[in-house]
């Protein structure tokens, strides 16, 4: 083997870690740069409104909330075709849960848990078109919420917030340009050769699937919803205790909008992103920035230990599902 051939294998060993690093770097920037403009004391004394027990309290909501999350994935991979149990469905999801603290925003969650489902579904196709579908679904879901909340709240579109609402609409019409070229494309997919049309069977076989089941669709839009809605709650209760006191509405609006500007794979898992938008959106309504930053802590400490317990909770069922098959096999 040459030595470039030697050197470019190194590199690309050493560009996960490097990437890695530079994430978590770019959440440290933000973070230092919010300690700008947020004063260290106020947010200190905000963090320690919170008392252990309740802490705890959020880390158990937080992962049972996202037994939802596991009932939508579910349901749109197996409509699908990928056949997905709900054990290994658990298993691989909460593996999803582990995998965001490593990589890139929430979408890196979902490479790791589909990645994991690839050798347990029956349809590796279904799974991966599956999958997309509900991270599509998933964001229209937050999308919905955060739009709910603007209409109970007309106030709530202040120049910051709209221009995070807008960017989202101008992702939505390129998804759904990307979907309607996909369209027109159908016609000339017909006229490939034959080898290259038998590679698509699979896929087209699980978008048919898709198709045909419009109201798992709508369910699972639904569930996502719900999640939604219930987190967006679980973090006005920890506002609550820190002493946030604004309505649900408000809420409703702003929490859904910083997690969707947390999706973009800038920062470690969103960190930074995301207590930076929410200090931006809660200003119009008279929240200090200490108490904003400081709820966002809070949850991203949530999120991070959901991940740990999420990956030992999927371990233990991995090797549950190890014993009982070497039970039957003896």
């Amino acid at each position: 083997m040459s030595r470039d051939a030697i050197a470019r294998g190194q590199r690309s060993k050493r560009s996960p870690g490097r990437v890695f690093a530079i994430r978590v770097l770019g959440s440290a920037a933000i973070l230092a740069l919010l300690l700008v403009f947020v004063p260290f004391r106020d947010l200190v004394a905000a963090l320690r409104q919170v008392p252990p027990l309740v802490w705890v309290g959020a880390l158990g909501a937080y992962l049972l909330l996202h037994l939802i999350g596991v009932c939508k994935w579910l349901l749109v991979i197996n409509a699908a075709g990928a056949e997905l149990s709900f054990l290994s469905g658990v298993r691989c999801y909460y593996y999803g849960l582990f995998g965001n603290l490593f990589l890139p925003s929430i979408i890196g969650g979902d490479v790791v848990r589909a990645g994991l489902a690839m050798s347990l579904a029956r349809s590796r196709s279904g799974l991966v078109l599956g999958s997309l579908a509900e991270r599509l679904l998933d964001t229209i879901g937050l999308a919905a919420v955060a739009g709910i909340g603007a209409l109970l709240l007309p106030t709530a579109l202040d120049p910051r917030s709209r221009l995070i609402f807008l960017g989202m609409g101008g992702l939505f019409l390129v998804a759904g340009a990307g979907a309607f070229a996909i369209l027109l494309l159908t016609p000339v997919i017909r006229r490939l050769p034959i080898r290259r049309r038998r590679a698509l069977v699979k896929i087209r076989q699980a978008y048919r699937a898709l198709r045909e089941r419009p109201a798992r669709l709508i369910g699972a839009l639904l569930l996502s919803m719900l999640l939604q809605s219930l987190l967006v709650l679980l973090n006005a209760r920890l506002g609550d205790v820190i002493g946030i006191d604004i309505s649900f509405v408000v809420w409703l609006f702003v929490w859904p909008l910083a997690k969707i500007a947390a999706i973009l794979p800038v920062t470690q898992g969103g960190i930074g992103v995301r207590e930076g938008a929410l200090v931006l959106l809660f200003q119009p309504f008279g929240v200090s920035s200490s108490a904003a930053m400081a709820t966002g802590l809070v949850f991203t400490a949530v999120v991070m230990c959901g991940g740990l317990v999420g990956g030992v909770i999927a371990f233990v069922l991995a090797r549950v599902s190890n014993d009982h098959r070497q039970d039957i096999n003896l």
